[in-house]
């Protein structure tokens, strides 16, 4: 199963609000197969913005970050299909445009599941499934995904 990463899962991993929610964020990023993992480039740009104005990091520190993570996980960039989709989306189902980005570059990519506190559980587009991570008990994939 492919699973996608929205920008808060990364954000709370480098501690961005609370230790449990960046302990959480940890233990699931190292649960997840590491190969079976995309981000979108548009969320590692997110991140950079949540790190140097949030966290105030230095755009160095930021820029590390996102070369970590990129390390760590496979990015899959944005098309413009994927845009074209994503402004769909947000039409029909009042996202904001870079929520429904994200979406739209999961499911292009044949994510089965995006991991998202943002948007709406258990809302599937296109075959993939938002899943907050965060909710006990977990959603069935997240439970599958981790197995």
């Amino acid at each position: 199963m492919i699973v996608g990463l929205d920008t808060n899962i990364l954000a709370y991993a480098e501690g961005v609000n609370d230790q449990s929610r960046q302990e959480r964020s940890l233990a699931l990023l190292q649960a997840l197969p590491a190969n079976g993992v995309l981000v979108p480039v548009q969320v590692l740009g997110e991140l950079f913005r949540v790190l140097t104005s949030k966290m105030k990091r230095s755009s160095q520190q930021a820029r590390d970050a996102i070369i970590c993570w990129q390390d760590a996980f496979s990015t899959c960039a944005t098309t413009a299909t994927a845009f074209q989709s994503a402004l769909d989306l947000a039409l029909a189902h009042r996202l904001s445009i870079w929520d429904a980005l994200i979406l739209s570059i999961a499911a292009e990519n044949g994510c089965r599941m995006l991991l998202s506190e943002d948007m709406q559980h258990g809302f599937t587009w296109q075959g993939t499934t938002v899943v907050d991570p965060f909710l006990e008990p977990s959603h069935p994939l997240l439970t599958q995904a981790i197995a």
